[in-house]
């Protein structure tokens, strides 16, 4: 750990390099796609109708989940974090291990909220490029969701029925 991580964490085990090396592969890959996009043609849409916003942050948050919670998805997280603890509905509660940027792709992938960007821009990005496809991936995610209540609200019933 250096010096400035150490005064920064306070002791606390942290990354801030391999936070640095996440941000820098972030920016450079939206960089990558807008000069790749602008290169191409790609006509970006001048605005985003509300309706496309709401489906692609329900699909976001679904993704996010399914990437960070997930216990199917450990096997992705598996190299770089470790199990603290079962969550509720089946989910995961995972944090990062090791040192550098282990550490750090670690802690991104345990946090839904900190893969939310990620997943966003792989969104949006693909909305850009092909609307069609962009809403027709996000819509199977939020039907996901709209799944999801659904078992809850089952479940609730159920366990109210028998009570």
């Amino acid at each position: 750990m250096t010096d400035v991580e150490q005064r920064y964490a306070d002791g606390e085990e942290t990354s801030l390099l391999g936070y640095a090396a996440l941000a820098t592969t972030f920016a450079a890959g939206a960089g990558a796609f807008t000069v790749t996009a602008w290169r191409r043609g790609v006509r970006l849409p001048d605005s985003v109708p509300a309706w496309d916003v709401v489906l692609l942050g329900t699909a976001t948050f679904k993704a996010s989940r399914l990437l960070t919670k997930d216990k199917v998805t450990s096997f992705l997280r598996a190299p770089f974090t470790r199990r603290q603890r079962e969550g509720n509905a089946n989910e995961v509660m995972d944090a990062g291990r090791g040192t550098g940027l282990r550490r750090a792709v670690g802690d991104l992938i345990s946090c839904p909220f900190c893969t939310s960007a990620w997943v966003a821009g792989g969104l949006v990005g693909t909305y850009a490029v092909a609307p069609r496809a962009g809403r027709l991936v996000c819509a199977g995610l939020s039907a996901v969701v709209v799944s999801d209540w659904l078992q809850y609200a089952w479940s609730l019933t159920a366990q109210k029925a028998e009570a």
